[in-house]
C-alpha cells in the first residue's frame, strides 16, 4: 500500500486529470440544479488535494521546499470536503436547501484546523514529525479532534445518502452499489493506516478520485444527479395514492410511505415479500389473490391497465386497484400496482342515494297526500248519491208494503213503483263502479316507480283515470282540463298504466301551480298518434320556465317552487318514460306564453 515516487506522481496526475474531465463536463452540462454545484464543489476540493500533492513531490526534488508546506494546500481541499460532501448529500435528497445560519458552524472545525496547521512551526498541535510515510509521522494533540471531525461528517453524508439511495432504488440496485464502493473505498483504505497498516498520504486523495468515479459513473448511467431521485421519492411518498412494485417474479421491490401507512405494516415485511403469499397471509386487504394473478397476467399479455375495487376488512375505508405491466424497451420487468382511496367518494355516493331515496319517499308521499284530498272529494259524492238513492228505495218498498191489498192500486201502478226502483239500483251501480275505479286508480298509484306492472291498456282507460284522480284538484284550483284525442280511444297500449298517470298527473299538477293561483284558466291534455308513435301533450297558458332550469330539467333534481318544491318530479317523469316505456320528453317554454310538455311512446303490436 505504500506509494511513493514516480508510481505516487503518476497516479496524482492521472487522477487530476480525471476529475478534470469530471469537473469540464459538469460545468458545461446544461440546466444544472443546486446538487450539480455541490457534485462540482466536492470534485474541486478533490482537484485541491491532488495538485497540493503533486506540488510536495515535484517542487521539493527541486528546491529546498519541505513537503509540509504543501499540505497547507492539501488540507484546503481535506478541510472542505467533508463539508462539500454533507451538501451534496443534503441537496440530492431535498432537491434544493436554503442556507441556514447554523450550517456556519460546519466550517468551525475546518477553518480551526487550517489554522493550527498553517502555524504548526509554532506549536506542533498538528503534527510533531511529519512525513509522507503514515507510521513515521508524529501526530499532534489537535489533530484526533479534526480527525473525528472529518470521519464523522464523511460517515454521517454517506450513511444518509446511502439510507436514501437503497429507499429509491433497492438494496440491491447498482445505483446503490456503486455509491457504496465509491465511499467505503476511500473510507476502509484510512481506516487501514489508521490502524497502523504502512501508505503514503499520497492514497488519500487517489482513493476519493475513485469515489468520485463511481459518483460519475451512477450519474452517467443512471441519472444520479439529473433528476434528483431522491427528491422524486419524497414526491411519491407524498401523493395520496399507495403503490407497490412487483418484480417479474412478483416479489415486492418497491413501494412509498402512503402504501405503508394504508397497510399499516412496516417496510421490513415487504419488501422481498412474494405479493400473493402476502396477500394469503394478510386479510387486511381482502383482495382475490385469483383475481389479482388474472389481472397481473392480462395486463402483461395487453399492456393496458385492470381495475378492481376493494374494502378494507377492519375500517371502512375503500380502493380502487389499477393493475398495470411495467416495461423497458419491449422487455417486461415488472407490475405497478395503485391503491386508490375512494372512501370519501363510496361514502358521498351512499349519502347520495340516501338523500335520493328519502326526497323520493317524500315525493311519493306528497303525491300520496294529493291522492288522499282527491280520494276524499271523488268518494263523497257517489256516498251521498248512494245514500240518498237508498233512501229513495226505502220509501218506494214501504210504498209497495202499503199498496199490497189496496183494491185502488192498479197493475200499472205496480209497474210504475218497480221502474222507479230498477232506476234508483241503477244509480247505485253506476255510483258503485264509480267508487271502484277511484279505489283502483288510487290504489295503483300508491305503487312506487321501481315496481313494473305492465298491462294492456287503452286511451280511454288512460284518460279515465287521469280525469278521476285530478278532479279534486283542478276543481278546488277553477282550473279548466279541456281533453282532445285525435286517435281512436280503443288504441291499446302495453306498460305500467300506473306510471304513465302519474307522470301526466304531476305535469298537470305543474301546470295548475304555475298559474300561482289564478282563477278561470285552462290545461289542454292533448293525444295523438303519428305513424308508430303516441304523443300525450299537456299545455298550459302560464309565465314559462327560465332558461337556466329548462336546460337542466329533466338532467338534475331542479325546481322553480323553492322550498315547496323537491325536483324530483320531472327528473322522475322522465326516468319512468325512458326507463319503462322506452319513450321521450320534451318541453317548449316561452317566457309569458306558457310552457308545452310533450310524452312520445313507441306503439307496439303483438
Amino acid at each position: 500500500m505504500v506509494l511513493v515516487g514516480g508510481a505516487a506522481l503518476t497516479a496524482l496526475i492521472l487522477s487530476t486529470l480525471f476529475l478534470l474531465i469530471i469537473l469540464l463536463m459538469n460545468v458545461k452540462a446544461k440546466n444544472k440544479k443546486q446538487v450539480n454545484w455541490y457534485f462540482i464543489f466536492m470534485i474541486i476540493c478533490l482537484m485541491i488535494c491532488d495538485i497540493g500533492q503533486i506540488l510536495s513531490i515535484i517542487v521539493p526534488s527541486v528546491t529546498d521546499i519541505e513537503p509540509i508546506y504543501f499540505d497547507y494546500i492539501v488540507y484546503i481541499g481535506t478541510c472542505l470536503l467533508p463539508i462539500s460532501f454533507f451538501f451534496f448529500t443534503l441537496s440530492f435528497i431535498k432537491t434544493k436547501i436554503k442556507f441556514k445560519k447554523k450550517y456556519l458552524l460546519l466550517f468551525v472545525i475546518p477553518i480551526i484546523s487550517l489554522l493550527v496547521l498553517w502555524t504548526n512551526d509554532f506549536h506542533h498541535l498538528f503534527y510533531v514529525k511529519y512525513s509522507v510515510i503514515n507510521f513515521d509521522t508524529v501526530f499532534g494533540a489537535y489533530f484526533p479532534i479534526h480527525s473525528i471531525y472529518t470521519y464523522v461528517l464523511i460517515l454521517t453524508s454517506f450513511a444518509v445518502l446511502l439510507r436514501y439511495t437503497i429507499k429509491n432504488s433497492g438494496f440491491f440496485s447498482k445505483q446503490s452499489l456503486y455509491v457504496t464502493l465509491g465511499m467505503a473505498f476511500p473510507l476502509g483504505v484510512n481506516i487501514l493506516g489508521a490502524c497502523g497498516v504502512p501508505m503514503s498520504i499520497y492514497i488519500t486523495p487517489i482513493c476519493f478520485t475513485v469515489t468520485a468515479f463511481f459518483f460519475w459513473l451512477v450519474a452517467m448511467k443512471y441519472n444520479f444527479l439529473n433528476i434528483s431521485p431522491i427528491a422524486l421519492q419524497t414526491v411519491v411518498d407524498r401523493i395520496s395514492d399507495g403503490y407497490i412494485v412487483l418484480d417479474v417474479n412478483n416479489t415486492i421491490i418497491d413501494f412509498n410511505k402512503t402504501f405503508l401507512k394504508t397497510a399499516n405494516t412496516p417496510a421490513s415485511k415487504l419488501r422481498g415479500k412474494n405479493m400473493f403469499t402476502l396477500v394469503a397471509r394478510d386479510k387486511y386487504f381482502n383482495i382475490d389473490a385469483n383475481l389479482l394473478k388474472e389481472f397481473i397476467d392480462k395486463s402483461k399479455s395487453t399492456g393496458k391497465t385492470y381495475t378492481f375495487q376493494i374494502k378494507l376488512t377492519n375500517v371502512e375505508k375503500y380502493f380502487n386497484v389499477e393493475v398495470c405491466s411495467i416495461y423497458s424497451n419491449t422487455a417486461y420487468i415488472g407490475s405497478l400496482i395503485l391503491f386508490k382511496d375512494i372512501t370519501q367518494h363510496t361514502l358521498d355516493l351512499r349519502t347520495i342515494n340516501d338523500n335520493q331515496n328519502m326526497l323520493m319517499e317524500k315525493e311519493r308521499l306528497a303525491s300520496l297526500g294529493q291522492l288522499v284530498g282527491g280520494i276524499a272529494h271523488n268518494l263523497k259524492t257517489p256516498i251521498m248519491s248512494i245514500s240518498g238513492a237508498s233512501e229513495a228505495l226505502l220509501g218506494l218498498i214501504k210504498e209497495y208494503e202499503l199498496s199490497v191489498g189496496d183494491p185502488e192500486v192498479t197493475e200499472e201502478d205496480h209497474k210504475e213503483i218497480a221502474k222507479d226502483m230498477y232506476t234508483w239500483v241503477g244509480k247505485i251501480k253506476e255510483y258503485s263502479e264509480y267508487m271502484s275505479d277511484v279505489i283502483t286508480a288510487v290504489k295503483g298509484q300508491t305503487v312506487t316507480l321501481v315496481n313494473e306492472n305492465d298491462v294492456s291498456f287503452t286511451v280511454s282507460e288512460l284518460i279515465k283515470r287521469v280525469d278521476i284522480l285530478m278532479k279534486h284538484e283542478l276543481k278546488n284550483a277553477l282550473v279548466y282540463l279541456n281533453v282532445k284525442v285525435n286517435t281512436d280511444e280503443d288504441l291499446s297500449l302495453n306498460g305500467d298504466v300506473n306510471s304513465l298517470v302519474q307522470v301526466i298527473n304531476n305535469m298537470i299538477s305543474n301546470s295548475i301551480q304555475a298559474y300561482k293561483g289564478k282563477k278561470e284558466q285552462n290545461i289542454d291534455l292533448i293525444i295523438d298518434r303519428n305513424s308508430n308513435n303516441l304523443s300525450i301533450t299537456v299545455k298550459d297558458y302560464g309565465p314559462g320556465i327560465p332558461k337556466n332550469v329548462m336546460n337542466k330539467l329533466f338532467k338534475e333534481m331542479v325546481t322553480t317552487k323553492g322550498k315547496n318544491g323537491t325536483g324530483l318530479g320531472l327528473f322522475m317523469s322522465y326516468s319512468t318514460i325512458r326507463g319503462h316505456f322506452n319513450g321521450n320528453i320534451t318541453v317548449d317554454s316561452k317566457k309569458g306564453e306558457g310552457t308545452t310538455f310533450v310524452i312520445t311512446l313507441p306503439l307496439f303490436y303483438n
